[in-house]
């Protein structure tokens, strides 16, 4: 069990989070059109992936505008947001934003990020919620960068995953 905070009261994870090195689990979501979405679906693709607990709190609306800013130019990677929001609300979140270049996908169904990357969060004020992270997956989907956000509101870093992204 992985553990981190909220606010700084201490959250626990169900389950364990990928290091770098593993093979990314499968992952089974629904993207804003509601056509599922697998890791299956991404083979041969650099995948930079985003776990976070909403698209409608301030940190990840941040997280979700900066990442999809940052890699703008980078036509070889693919960027994968994913909650448990709907995706009515990834929808409406990137018309109003102006997001085009990343797919944002709910795990509402299936829950299979919950179970596969141990980012559900046990207790707190979020909890059943997801958890803040970023992996970053080349093209055989080896994890080839992990960060799980230790302080649930605060934001990723992005210059290390994008160091990574440039390197690979």
């Amino acid at each position: 069990m992985s553990h981190l905070t909220f606010k700084n009261t201490p959250i626990e994870l169900v389950g364990t989070f990928p290091k770098v090195g593993d093979k990314a689990p499968d992952f089974s979501l629904i993207d804003k059109n509601l056509r599922s979405i697998t890791r299956e679906d991404l083979t041969g693709k650099r995948v930079v992936l985003n776990i976070f607990p909403s698209v409608d709190t301030p940190v990840c609306a941040i997280q979700l505008k900066t990442f999809n800013q940052q890699l703008s130019g980078i036509t070889d990677a693919t960027l994968l947001f994913s909650s448990l929001d709907l995706p009515f609300a990834y929808r409406r979140f990137c018309a109003a934003e102006g997001i085009e270049n990343a797919i944002t996908a709910s795990d509402y169904q299936q829950l299979s990020l919950a179970e596969n990357y141990g980012v559900k969060m046990k207790n707190g004020p979020l909890a059943g919620l997801y958890a803040r992270a970023v992996l970053i997956l080349d093209e055989a989907h080896q994890i080839i960068y992990a960060e799980l956000v230790s302080e649930v509101t605060d934001e990723p870093n992005y210059e290390a995953a994008l160091a990574v992204l440039a390197a690979h």
